[in-house]
């Protein structure tokens, strides 16, 4: 992967489309992340006290209408859209959520959220808390299962999503917005996510990282995709 630096939307934009994968965070392939590229001035303004990485979220995954999640290393990851299908197809083993479901290879609570999440996408993490009684008291496990529905394709995050005071202004930081990859990217993923086998997939996914760092490990390289 050759050096880049990171100074805008639009730098991020054209890697993402250029190399298919970036992660937010710094992980187990060096160099292959947002945290170790962008200009630091992008990553935190002291000026202004913002952090323009963190803002870009919603708007680049509005414009690319690619995927968001935490789909590596339990790390976030922008995921193309041209990309995807092979990514859930392969972290999928080939099957839809409610087929896993009747092969008993999905748990219980997962299954709650997945159906908590599928008729009401995209839905603001907030509200989803809500409805499914995720407090204090209440529901235990959400950040298990919605971390786990994420890096087996079947959820992505397709907005962050400010609030806004009386005022309408904004404040804080953003609210994750979730979805399915079905309800989000529509025929062109549903059209494609399983037209090969998951075997296929993968192959097509550790012959393109291998392309991007022909120098890393190769084991590295499988443990990362896996």
């Amino acid at each position: 992967m050759k050096d880049f630096v990171i100074s805008s939307q639009s730098d991020l934009t054209d890697l993402i489309e250029e190399f298919g994968f970036m992660p937010f965070f710094a992980n187990s392939i060096d160099g292959f992340s947002i945290e170790e590229h962008i200009d630091p001035a992008c990553w935190y303004h002291s000026d202004t006290d913002t952090w323009p990485a963190w803002e870009w979220k919603g708007p680049v995954i509005r414009e690319m209408n690619c995927a968001y999640g935490k789909f590596f290393e339990k790390k976030a990851c922008y995921i193309s859209k041209k990309w995807f299908p092979d990514f859930a197809n392969y972290r999928r083993d080939g099957y839809d959520f409610d087929a896993r479901w009747d092969d008993e290879l999905a748990p219980r609570q997962d299954k709650r959220l997945y159906d908590l999440i599928e008729p009401n996408a995209p839905i603001l993490s907030k509200e989803l808390k809500k409805l499914g009684d995720y407090r204090k008291g209440g529901v235990k496990g959400f950040d298990t299962s919605i971390n786990r529905l994420q890096a087996q394709g079947y959820v992505l995050i397709s907005d962050f999503v400010y609030m806004k005071n009386k005022r309408g202004e904004t404040y804080g930081w953003g609210v994750a917005e979730y979805s399915t990859p079905e309800s989000f990217m529509g025929k062109s993923f549903t059209d494609t996510v399983y037209r090969r086998s998951p075997e296929e997939s993968y192959e097509r996914l550790l012959e393109h990282f291998c392309r991007l760092f022909p120098d890393e490990d190769l084991l590295t390289i499988k443990r990362f995709i896996k």
